[in-house]
């Protein structure tokens, strides 16, 4: 971790032990986008009728839903809320060392971010609020899905494909871990 104190520091300068670990670590975060996303349209739906269904209560096509209580949403925030932040600290850290520029940097970041709250307050607002607010539901979940999708695979791209135009190790000073 030392690495990320250089200010010129890249994925592309890391060295292979450190660039396995962190592919593993992203095959586990795609994962576990994979999974929420199969989540979200197998169990949820991924139609405004579904989502308000799912939360408000109502037919899923197959079965009826229940109106999400209000001890329901406030457990999946209290879990996804610390999840999310630690998955989006982690990954916003190693896109930071990728050479993209600070501009496409800080919008994919923002997008990541601000999708995630869009998500833990949908389900809020959706239930207590309007049914309207489905639709922040649906656009938070694909923002998040080009967010998170920009924080696994640009970083992939840096440490094995061809980098930027950059060449590998130049502008930092790579040491041991």
């Amino acid at each position: 971790m030392k690495n990320f104190t250089y200010p010129l520091y890249r994925l592309s300068a890391a060295t292979r032990e450190v660039k396995i670990i962190y592919t593993a670590f992203l095959f586990f975060m795609a994962i576990g986008m994979l999974t929420t996303g199969l989540y979200q349209f197998k169990r949820i739906g991924a139609t405004y009728d579904l989502v308000v269904a799912y939360y408000r209560g109502g037919d899923l096509g197959q079965e009826m839903a229940f109106p999400k209580t209000f001890v329901q949403l406030l457990e999946t925030t209290h879990f996804h809320a610390f999840i999310m932040g630690v998955a989006f600290l982690i990954l916003a850290h190693l896109f930071i060392a990728t050479s993209l520029g600070p501009r496409a940097k800080w919008s994919f970041i923002g997008l990541a971010f601000f999708s995630s709250q869009g998500d833990l307050a949908g389900a809020w607002l959706i239930r207590y609020l309007s049914p309207a607010f489905a639709l922040l539901q649906l656009a938070s979940w694909l923002a998040m899905w080009l967010g998170y999708g920009a924080l696994i695979v640009l970083p992939l791209y840096e440490m094995w494909g061809k980098g930027w135009g950059q060449a590998e190790g130049k502008g930092t000073t790579q040491t041991e871990e």
